[in-house]
């Protein structure tokens, strides 16, 4: 559900306007609704339901503890890829059973973290990964969950830096050499088998990949369980799309639709690793305008938020939608939306055609709620903005703005140079 509507000719969120949000706690800042991250949640635990199943959110695409917290409340498993998740989950109530770990780079503290957690499997993306976490197993006198994280060779048809099924990418093990890997797992003795897991990209926005990609694994399935392999889960990844401008991705029913009837006969417990799904369209960024410049080749709109805010137009050439927060009768004007990074790269939206604003005029840029703040940076010495969490006509501080003093905290001037 869309929870940014306009009322009364002002841009609000469920039930508060975006405009006192930015009086009360000034700009740059991300704006979340409850209600939407639920919807989010819901629609896809709704839609899978004649499936056994375990929805983990993708911690990665938004990471506030409150945001955690809501999503833990609702029953929600978490897809993780580095200790700090871990400790951001646990801390906001994640079950550990309900954490699955991923990530090609896992270090040897975050293995033992995630073992001496019991967390329900770690994925393994080759051969090196493995005899480590047997090690830390071993060690540690327990026993660890794994996956094999499998590699299928589809094109998702997404941005090159967001695809990660293809045959080139760093992730996972090619269908050749995943079954001399599952058989080499069973000979260790603190590792246990216990699914099969794939990942194919993100800002997906069809479901026939998803099709091919569970086509080609169960080849591989029916030969582990030939050789008494018996896996009990099959986690499918993410990457499910939302619409930024014209896109028409799956809605949570007809993803289900095209999925089910794949995963039906195989008797396993589905997991889905969904994060811009639930989380992109329940968010957006706020900003000020600050100037408005006119150029001799174009003109622009000068805000307060930059590239350090939000990255995805900088560097993925990502479309973002940006409406003014108050609508009013004005002549419109062509221009580039840029911030105020020392950068030609520094934009959140070029050519666009919007009404004419004036200095002072707040903006929200649509669909800011995943990959937004977890990809921000202090780049230029910029102190990273508040986040806001709304739930019907309240709204809470969730991550106050940084202070000067947060941007130099851990460094120091040596003895020398004093």
């Amino acid at each position: 559900m869309h929870e940014f509507r306009y009322k009364r000719g002002s841009l609000c969120c469920e039930g508060v306007s975006l405009e006192s949000i930015a009086q009360r706690f000034g700009t740059p800042a991300y704006v979340y609704s409850h209600a939407a991250l639920m919807d989010g949640y819901e629609s896809l635990d709704k839609a899978f339901a004649p499936l056994p199943h375990l929805i983990c959110y993708s911690v990665k695409s938004n990471s506030n503890l409150a945001v955690l917290r809501a999503m833990a409340k609702s029953g929600s498993g978490f897809d993780i890829v580095s200790g700090g998740e871990l400790r951001r989950v646990l801390r906001a109530g994640a079950s550990p059973r309900k954490i699955v770990f991923a990530g090609v780079g896992k270090t040897e503290d975050e293995i033992a973290l995630a073992v001496e957690k019991r967390i329900l499997f770690l994925t393994v993306e080759s051969p090196a990964e493995l005899e480590l976490i047997e090690k830390v197993a071993r060690r540690r006198g327990s026993v660890a969950g794994i996956a094999f994280r499998i590699n299928p060779g589809v094109d998702p048809h997404t941005h090159r830096y967001i695809t990660t099924g293809a045959a080139e990418n760093k992730f996972g093990l090619d269908l050749g050499s995943a079954l001399e890997a599952y058989n080499k797992s069973l000979r260790m003795k603190h590792l246990l088998p216990i699914a099969i897991q794939m990942h194919i990209g993100s800002q997906i926005t069809e479901t026939a990949p998803y099709v091919r990609a569970i086509r080609k694994v169960r080849p591989l399935l029916q030969q582990l369980w030939a050789r008494g392999i018996n896996l009990r889960f099959f986690d499918i990844g993410g990457g499910m799309g939302i619409v930024y401008r014209k896109e028409r991705p799956s809605t949570a029913e007809s993803f289900a639709a095209a999925i089910l009837p794949e995963l039906k006969s195989l008797d396993l417990h589905l997991i889905l690793e969904p994060g811009r799904f639930i989380a992109g369209n329940a968010g957006i960024l706020l900003t000020k305008v600050l100037y408005v410049k006119k150029g001799a080749v174009k003109n622009f709109v000068i805000v307060d938020a930059g590239m350090n805010d939000l990255i995805r137009p900088s560097l993925y050439g990502a479309y973002h939608e940006i409406l003014p927060i108050r609508r009013r009768r004005a002549a419109r004007m062509h221009a580039d939306i840029v911030g105020p990074v020392c950068e030609s790269g520094d934009f959140l939206g070029l050519d666009r055609t919007l009404t004419r604003p004036v200095a002072g005029d707040l903006l929200a840029v649509m669909g800011a709620g995943a990959y937004g703040f977890t990809m921000s940076s202090n780049y230029n010495s910029r102190r990273r903005a508040a986040e806001l969490l709304v739930h019907g006509k309240g709204v809470d501080l969730i991550r106050a703005r940084e202070s000067s003093e947060d941007l130099m905290r851990g460094e120091s001037i040596p003895a020398f140079l004093r």
